[in-house]
């Protein structure tokens, strides 16, 4: 019988190490007389550079390098950052203007790097970026998400970067046309920074002919590809590492120009040389989020029944393309555009745009927040428009468990769900029938209270496939290397316990090694709340393939028949014998024998489907109308993970989820001036959420199994986040509408709110 993991609550084992000062952060293990890297970024967002002399700094006392684009080109180093480009609606491929490792000719972004200083110290290296003598004519900055009088890039006229479209255009026109009731809005989804504990940084060194690079990411085999590509280095002479990283959440999942720069550096000089940006220079740097526009409409019949949904969207690109700066609003949006409602007749039109600002990419959910916060948010208001129950009006538009599995109109196939149930499940859970009540006493106290309701569904993406090694040591312990890449999730806990479950190994004796380009040839890293699901799949398979050799080994060894030989997930049965060998045994017997091919054991395995997680999240606030201020006072979630590994890392992971989502929605806020000046480059003026700001989340599951892999496992890493905005944006909307508010934009900050509700009153 096979069991695919306990669902029992683990503590997790690395805490002690991490809480302690004993993990192993890049800027904990840089090597000894690492030279340090800084970066001479642009102060203004667009111009065209006229002047940059770096004879003054290249003759500062502790100075080893510095160079510009023309250096890096002089050593080979001539293409861009690379991307994934997304279709445009006739065909062809959206743009592809060049990202440069260092400024060339214009700069296009407060931050961009134009240089690059490597001294014996930090002081010594800004010391020298301060001589250097770096002029420019100024451009007009092209900040809206439109066509404007000032392109960019030659590759986009109009600054348009990408044209797209998506699901049903006749269809749709047709439901629209032919509906009873049409509910149209407008809504912003706010741009944010990710900001992690730990902010982006690495080393590299230059031995035996190959390049080490260690970075503070979330997979080394992309970064590994696209580093040799831009050095100029065959495969074997690239390794990347990872050792912990402090929170990734997608900004971490690419090579950055820093990383290239430290591995140019570190080649041309023969020394290790480091880099650590500090916070503004994150603000400045690192890749933002969401920050789109929409258009929405919902097409219903006489019954209310959810007929036509259509989307035109307006989406900032930054100022390039990043990694997947155009799939994100185009094809990840697309995955979950209907969510959870039956309805064939849809429409996603989405423009992307270059502007003067930090170019765009993932953030914990990559596309999938945006889309189903948008399509929460258009139900909600359709449900005020009709004058329905919000719950009901879901309840009669879900897709009903009898139609599983489900070929959406942007052809994913759910496999299984049962949403009534668990949004059933939820109105007990947050206490739906005691609001009325907790309304009044908050209005006795002069107080606004609303409920926001989200149904969201998450479709878990990435590489399918995923690759895990098991060794046998001499000491008798275990190490399983993985091809994922531990964020901070408790990856050493749940894979440690996983191939416990399957194999009997003591979970105390095995040791999960990760990050390391040469010690497992290919991995998928992590993002896109693949990690679990996909690891713990080629960990099924790996366990296989040792049962099935082992099971062969000990039937030579003990002369009896193959199928004589079998194994219970804990230790080998041999029939007609009270041998029960475990698995270590049968390694420290295959050691004794010298079959040193039978100590280690690797398995790539691919996921046949994706998993759906989905499930109902419940915010009650209060609004203090005098103040504007707005208070998430309870919090409530019913999810769907299916079959749970370790439920206590899945709660983990929906309240972390959940306190960023609640971060965009009531205070976090990327803002720019009209000439693309970042204002919020410090957490002075960038806010994010407090523990005060974040209630206790209530959290249980109702859990139907997936079918697409063999542990009914769905993917739980980004379900906070998608869930979370548009249950705290329609409870804000929920009290706000008391006093005749008809649209609530995110961040519900004091200040807007306050002015929403001033707005929204009648003319003395």
């Amino acid at each position: 019988m096979e069991k695919f993991g306990l669902s029992q609550s683990v503590t997790r084992v690395e805490d002690v190490r991490l809480l302690t000062g004993h993990g192993r952060y890049v800027d904990d293990i840089t090597p000894d007389g690492a030279l340090h890297l800084y970066v001479l970024r642009s102060p203004v967002a667009h111009a065209t550079i006229t002047e940059l002399n770096l004879d003054a700094a290249r003759e500062t006392d502790g100075v080893h390098l510095v160079a510009a684009a023309e250096d890096l080109h002089a050593a080979g180093i001539t293409d861009g950052l690379s991307c994934t480009l997304a279709p445009n609606r006739d065909g062809t491929k959206g743009a592809n203007p060049k990202h440069p490792i260092l400024a060339e000719g214009k700069v296009f972004f407060v931050g961009q790097p134009v240089a690059l200083i490597v001294a014996e110290t930090l002081e010594a290296a800004k010391d020298a970026a301060d001589l250097i003598e770096f002029d420019y004519d100024e451009l007009p900055a092209q900040m809206a998400l439109a066509k404007g009088d000032v392109d960019l890039h030659d590759e986009a006229p109009g600054n348009l970067g990408v044209d797209y479209l998506l699901g049903r255009e006749d269809e749709t026109k047709a439901a629209f046309d032919a509906a009873a009731h049409v509910v149209r809005a407008e809504v912003v989804d706010n741009r944010v920074m990710v900001a992690s504990l730990e902010p982006r940084g690495g080393f590299a060194e230059w031995k035996d002919d190959r390049i080490h690079l260690e970075m503070n990411g979330q997979g080394v085999w992309g970064p590994k590809r696209e580093l040799g590509k831009l050095m100029g280095l065959e495969t074997e002479q690239v390794h990347v590492t990872t050792s912990d990283v402090g929170g990734g959440f997608g900004m971490k999942a690419k090579l950055y120009p820093e990383h290239v720069m430290a591995a140019y550096a570190a080649r041309f000089l023969d020394r290790p040389v480091r880099w650590m940006a500090d916070r503004t220079e994150s603000m400045l740097a690192d890749n933002g989020a969401r920050d789109l526009t929409h258009e929405v409409a919902l097409a219903f019949d006489a019954d209310h029944k959810l007929t036509g949904y259509h989307v035109k969207t307006k989406y900032n690109l930054g100022a390039f393309n990043s990694n997947f700066g155009q799939m994100i609003q185009t094809y990840l949006f697309g995955r979950v555009l209907m969510g959870v409602y039956d309805c064939q007749a849809a429409l996603l039109e989405a423009e992307g745009y270059y502007t003067n600002t930090t170019p765009t990419d993932a953030y914990r959910g990559a596309g999938r927040p945006e889309a189903i916060f948008l399509l929460e948010r258009a139900m909600d208001y359709a449900a005020r428009d009709l004058g329905v129950d919000p719950w009901e009006l879901r309840k009669k538009n879900f897709i009903a468990p009898k139609a599983f599995p489900y070929k959406t109109v942007t052809d994913e196939l759910y496999d299984v769900g049962e949403f009534e149930r668990l949004l059933d499940r939820s109105a007990d859970f947050c206490d739906r029938d005691g609001f009325a009540a907790r309304r009044e006493a908050s209005a006795a106290e002069g107080k606004l209270r609303g409920l926001g309701l989200c149904y969201y569904i998450e479709s878990i993406l990435g590489d399918p496939s995923e690759t895990a090694k098991v060794e046998f040591n001499e000491d008798g312990t275990v190490t399983i290397y993985v091809g994922t890449q531990s964020n901070g999730q408790g990856h050493e806990t749940v894979y440690a316990r996983f191939l416990s479950d399957q194999s009997g190994i003591p979970m105390e004796d095995i040791r999960v090694v990760q990050g390391d380009s040469d010690r497992i040839a290919k991995g998928g890293g992590t993002g896109g709340s693949r990690s679990v699901t996909t690891q713990s799949n080629a960990t099924l398979a790996v366990v296989g393939k040792m049962v099935d050799v082992f099971g062969d080994f000990l039937a030579d060894k003990m002369d009896v028949k193959r199928d004589d030989v079998s194994f219970d997930d804990e230790a080998f049965r041999i029939k007609g014998s009270n041998a029960a060998p475990t698995m270590v045994d049968v390694a420290e017997m295959a050691r004794e024998a010298g079959r040193e091919d039978l100590l280690r054991h690797e398995e790539t395995a691919k996921l046949p489907g994706r998993s759906y997680p989905n499930g109902a999240h419940v915010a009650e606030v209060e609004v203090d109308p005098d103040t504007g201020r707005v208070e998430v006072v309870a919090y409530s979630v019913v999810d769907d993970f299916g079959n749970l590994i370790n439920p206590m890392l899945a709660q983990g992971q929906v309240h972390g989820g959940v306190a960023q989502g609640l971060g965009q929605a009531i205070c976090e806020n990327v803002t720019y001036d009209e000439d693309g000046q970042l204002l919020t480059a410090s957490f002075m003026d960038y806010a994010m959420p407090r523990a005060k700001d974040v209630p206790f989340v209530g959290f249980t599951t109702e859990p139907v199994p997936s079918t697409a892999n063999p542990m009914g496992m769905k993917g739980c890493g980004e379900a906070g986040t998608v869930g979370a905005m548009a249950a705290t944006a329609n409870a804000v909307m929920d009290a706000l509408a008391q006093r005749g508010v008809t649209r609530a934009d995110m961040p519900f900050t004091p200040l807007r709110v306050w002015e929403m509700l001033k707005d929204a009153e009648p003319a003395q």
